[in-house]
């Protein structure tokens, strides 16, 4: 079986490591398995599930299990304005894509790492009817030749995708496609073409390019071990890993100053930006004339985040979580702060207990109630190697409809042990599943938390407020995230209005791809990075008065384009 057939088959399991593995994880990797180089020691393994005993973060490690990712955009409300000019004006970007600046992200990439492109529309044409999308990447599609150096999905050139418009039946040359929306809708406000009479819509960089990944969904062993349902779309750390690599690889044989804009994300994680995805993005966002902008998420008012303190007054602590009729299941992970340890005890709804668990011991625990379906297996790590912290991973597999209680024990002689719960970001779960005191900060979804990028949350262009549903910060070591704020409620795309992060991210995304064509392509500040965007973007941010900040809603305010450049003028 070759490579392409492992990345695909159900019967190989995704292994994500920064090292080699030790003997003593026994899983006899023949000499011509399957091993995808990603960045130095940063490799995906891709191993028969046969030899590999189950799926137990304790077994082998939480780094080495890929995530689920899933999409962060909803619909808007109907009856917003037929074009998007006030969510780009009040951003600042309409006033530097005119005259002195003319901006418009001319000889820029931006790359998209979503559910595709509805490449036809001519919203991503240029005045002479030209494709601007240089390249899809589709992931699903495995008819056609892959890019170079990866094993899967089909790569469509700029000159396929101009044939294909060209043509009475552009499917049957570029079978690629969005059939969710969800990736056209972001790249339409990021860098879509003037279209309609006087410019009736318009994207932030309308003259950029274009590069699209269609990422794949996760793998069903994956999808099951995670408890996802069938029905929302989940995505692989190991794609969407491989995605940013092949983004970074085209932009490199442009020679072009590259825009990545993400618009999945997962509570999985310590949301410190310690997961492989976010350590990866972190090592490129050093590298010149590069920038990533990623989405928040849409989890701030999801009740899916439980905060707790352990004291020397307080040694245990309660989590009521409320679980609604038909949920068939689901994983929630606990992160506890050094130097405390931590052990859970679990009750059920009808009053079952499972007595505090011995954190100490080796492997999965799994248990059965008497009265109950339930099947809950619980996890423990002493010291997770990438953030040092203590985790706990409860698998909930048919749990009984009502209140779950976990209590949480702590054992120390430090005055105070904080500790996090994070359920499923919100379209894994029903709307009934939730704790019942949740938090709504450190509600940002991963990779936001990477450092060094630009993390946008969303707020409501019309009024300044935050929007309701925007992921929140600070990150759990608290690092200030998010960075920025900008329109993401009702905006108006070439699919009709879209709220949501990523909406907030294309918009960014479309912003930096102005100052990037100001500093690289026009060569006013060549050595320019991830980090220096970022900088840029705070710099220039609106601020209220009558606030903090950095603050955990807005970051450092709200996105301004034309605010960057007034400072840079001093004239701000």
């Amino acid at each position: 079986m070759d490579c392409k057939e492992r990345i695909l088959s159900n019967d190989y399991a995704d292994i994500i490591t920064d090292f080699v593995l030790p003997e003593r994880f026994n899983y006899q990797i023949p000499v011509d398995n399957c091993i995808h180089e990603v960045m130095g020691d940063l490799r995906i393994l891709y191993i028969k599930k046969d030899a590999i005993p189950r799926i137990s973060v304790s077994d082998a490690s939480y780094y080495f299990i890929p995530r689920c990712y899933g999409l962060t955009q909803l619909q808007g409300m109907a009856g917003r304005q037929e074009n998007n000019s006030i969510a780009l004006m009040k951003a600042g970007i309409l006033a530097t894509q005119g005259q002195p600046l003319n901006l418009t992200g001319k000889n820029v990439t931006i790359g998209f790492i979503d559910t595709g492109i509805q490449y036809e529309n001519e919203v991503f044409r240029d005045a002479a009817g030209r494709s601007r999308i240089i390249a899809i990447w589709d992931q699903t599609i495995q008819t056609g030749a892959p890019p170079e150096g990866f094993f899967y999905g089909t790569e469509y050139t700029n000159e396929m995708i101009q044939r294909a418009i060209d043509s009475a039946h552009p499917r049957e040359i570029v079978p690629s496609t969005d059939e969710i929306g969800h990736g056209t809708a972001a790249a339409s406000v990021a860098a879509g073409s003037r279209v309609g009479g006087n410019g009736q819509f318009i994207g932030a960089a309308p003259e950029c390019n274009i590069v699209m990944v269609k990422l794949k969904e996760i793998k069903q062993y994956l999808r099951e071990y995670y408890l996802i349902p069938e029905e929302p779309p989940c995505y692989s750390e190991t794609d969407v890993m491989q995605a940013v690599q092949y983004l970074q690889k085209y932009a490199m044989s442009l020679s072009s100053p590259l825009v990545i804009c993400m618009g999945v994300g997962t509570n999985l994680g310590d949301h410190t930006g310690s997961s492989p995805l976010a350590r990866y993005m972190t090592a490129l966002s050093y590298q010149k004339s590069r920038a990533f902008v990623i989405g928040g998420g849409n989890e701030g008012n999801a009740r899916r985040h439980f905060r707790g303190t352990i004291s020397d007054r307080l040694s245990q602590q309660d989590v009521e979580i409320r679980v609604g009729e038909g949920e068939k299941g689901f994983v929630m992970d606990f992160w506890g702060k050094q130097p405390y340890l931590f052990s859970a005890s679990v009750r059920s709804p009808g009053g079952e207990m499972i007595q505090r668990i011995n954190p100490r011991i080796e492997g999965p625990q799994t248990y059965t109630f008497v009265f109950e379906r339930t099947r809950l297996t619980v996890d423990y790590i002493l010291v997770e190697p990438s953030s040092n912290a203590e985790m706990i991973r409860f698998r909930f597999e048919d749990p009984t409809a009502g209140i779950w209680t976990i209590r949480i024990q702590g054992e120390g002689s430090i005055n105070q042990g904080e500790f996090d719960l994070w359920l499923p970001i919100t379209q894994f779960l029903t709307d009934e599943t939730y704790f019942l005191e949740p938090d709504p900060f450190i509600t940002l979804t991963d990779p936001a938390y990477a450092r060094r990028v630009v993390s946008a949350t969303s707020y409501n262009d019309e009024n300044d407020s935050l929007y309701v549903n925007a992921g929140r910060g600070f990150s759990r070591d608290e690092q200030i995230k998010p960075d920025i704020a900008a329109p993401g409620v009702n905006v108006s795309t070439i699919l009709g209005p879209k709220s949501g992060s990523s909406m907030a991210a294309a918009i960014t995304a479309g912003g930096v791809a102005q100052i990037l064509q100001w500093a690289v392509v026009e060569q006013n500040d060549i050595l320019v990075d991830s980090e220096s965007i970022r900088s840029y973007l705070i710099r220039g941010a609106t601020r209220n008065e009558s606030m903090e900040y950095p603050n955990r809603e807005y970051g450092y305010g709200l996105l301004n384009i034309e605010g960057v450049f007034r400072f840079l003028a001093g004239t701000s």
